[in-house]
């Protein structure tokens, strides 16, 4: 062999050599670095974890923060709302009433007939109507003229055979999905806008007082028996259904807890004591907050980041607006830390909220084999392709701790509800049963979720009260609700009994 040829095999064997052990060294650093995503994966479901010993501390916290709440204004996180609902549905409501629930972009406009406890909801109508962008930032009068006309309009199709009674005027429930201060059952005046409304002269004004001067404006004859929020309504509709509804618990985009207290157990309650002798209480618990939530670092920086810091932390773990942007926090870290999806960060991965929960539960429900659902949301949303299975299955599990937690807190939240009704425990003999009507999208459509809660729930309480205790779903108590509360605080019901 010559000496070229000899100098070209040792060159060749050098060039292999060095292949090698570049392979080798990317499967190292590939495997470092799919050593760090597990690393990141693992710390973040420690972080996270739940045991029943942490939920009974959360639960107990709860507890607590709602005697210091009903105990005096601004006592706790927990705001604890007198409502001035103090008669709920029996189910013996009659006559045909309105509902308004303006709680967005849209507004609906809703009237129903009821027939009392053997016909109940004879019939009902609703039409939905979308508020032009221009309104939301003009005036106090433009907006409610608006609202008004549109609630007219929907009067004038009553059709035969539903009409209120001669010589009696309509009757109204407002829902109002924005902070009020509550002044009585009818009236309350606007702490603020949110959700993009901004209409200075409305802040510090009735409500009620705006929505019926534009009513006498346009004509309408209308009276507002009763200003709720969507939780309230929540609770109507189900004690409407079940005499055994106690509580309500909203479980959507944001979250809230409302629940039926006995008057003389609110230290704060200054007035009369109401005939019924209950106070329903809007306990505004997505503003919880307790040293033993198992926050993370992704919990902190979204809280930091968001447009109210410090506040809301409970909803900011456990509602539909922020599940899927803790999982695309955690998925950030992992790209940026350990290359999860290749050399760089994918640009759309770092846009905040871009993976909503409807996608992170599509994704957490994903039974085929491969993860395809899974495949197919990255792609779509997030613009990434080429993930192995096994990444798939990384952001199944993530989705997985999330919910998790998320579900296993709504759950000790409930029982710091039942714990403060004493509804947690069996009293000898006494077979109470406790029913809690929820409502919202996450609960609804989050199977997962939902399941987790309710198991959670068994587990908190064990099987012989669990037995007592009954989750209900009562669908739209913004609207039917609403209308409910306006049968149950009629100006006619006096007249009705005597």
């Amino acid at each position: 062999m010559g000496k070229v040829a000899v100098g070209a095999a040792v060159v060749c064997a050098a060039a292999v050599c060095a292949a090698a052990a570049l392979v080798v060294r990317h499967r190292i650093k590939s495997s470092g670095k799919w050593a760090r995503t597990l690393a990141i994966l693992k710390e973040f479901e420690e972080k996270c974890g739940t045991p029943i010993s942490k939920l009974k501390q959360v639960a107990d916290a709860m507890t607590v923060e709602m005697h210091a709440g009903l105990a005096s204004e601004g006592g706790s996180k927990l705001k604890m709302i007198i409502s001035y609902v103090d008669n709920l549905p029996t189910g013996d409501e009659k006559g045909l009433f309105y509902a308004l629930d303006l709680g967005g972009t849209n507004f609906r406009v809703l009237r129903v007939q009821l027939g009392g406890k053997e016909s109940r909801v004879v019939k009902q109508e609703f039409e939905e109507v979308s508020i032009p962008p221009h309104l939301m930032t003009g005036s106090s009068d433009a907006l409610f003229d608006y609202i008004a006309s549109a609630l007219a309009k929907f009067v004038a199709t009553e059709s035969e055979g539903l009409h209120v009674s001669p010589g009696r005027q309509r009757e109204l429930g407002f829902t109002f999905s924005f902070p009020v201060r509550q002044t009585s059952i009818s009236s309350g005046t606007l702490i603020k806008w949110t959700k993009g409304f901004s209409i200075d002269d409305t802040v510090g004004q009735d409500v009620v007082g705006e929505l019926t001067k534009a009513m006498e404006r346009v004509g309408l004859d209308m009276r507002v028996a009763a200003l709720v929020n969507d939780t309230i309504g929540t609770l109507a509709g189900g004690r409407y259904n079940n005499p055994d509804v106690v509580a309500a618990v909203i479980l959507g985009t944001g979250t809230n807890a409302a629940y039926v207290e006995r008057a003389h157990a609110i230290p704060k309650w200054h007035g009369l004591l109401p005939k019924s002798g209950d106070m329903v209480i809007n306990m505004e618990w997505g503003n919880f907050r307790s040293s033993h939530l198992p926050l993370t670092e992704y919990d902190q920086e979204l809280d930091a980041d968001s447009l109210n810091p410090g506040e809301q932390i409970f909803e900011k773990m456990i509602s539909g607006m922020y599940l899927g942007e803790i999982v695309r926090r955690v998925l950030y870290k992992m790209a940026e830390e350990a290359e999860f999806f290749g050399d760089t960060v994918p640009p759309k991965l770092k846009i905040p909220f871009i993976l909503r929960t409807p996608h992170m539960s599509a994704m957490h429900h994903d039974t085929s084999p491969d993860l395809k659902v899974v495949a197919t949301k990255l792609k779509d949303i997030l613009e990434i392709s080429n993930t192995s299975l096994k990444m798939r299955k990384v952001i199944v599990e993530l989705c997985d701790i999330v919910a998790t937690r998320g579900a296993r807190l709504s759950a000790a939240g409930i029982v710091g509800i039942l714990k403060k009704l004493g509804r947690d425990i069996v009293k000898d003999g006494e077979k109470l049963k406790s029913v809690v009507a929820l409502d919202g999208g996450l609960y609804e459509h989050y199977t997962k979720f939902r399941t987790c809660m309710e198991n959670t729930l068994t587990e908190l309480l064990g099987d012989e009260v669990s037995d007592n205790i009954v989750i209900e779903h009562s669908n739209d108590g913004s609207g039917i609700g609403a209308t409910l509360l306006a049968a149950c605080h009629s100006q006619y019901i006096e007249v009705e009994e005597s």
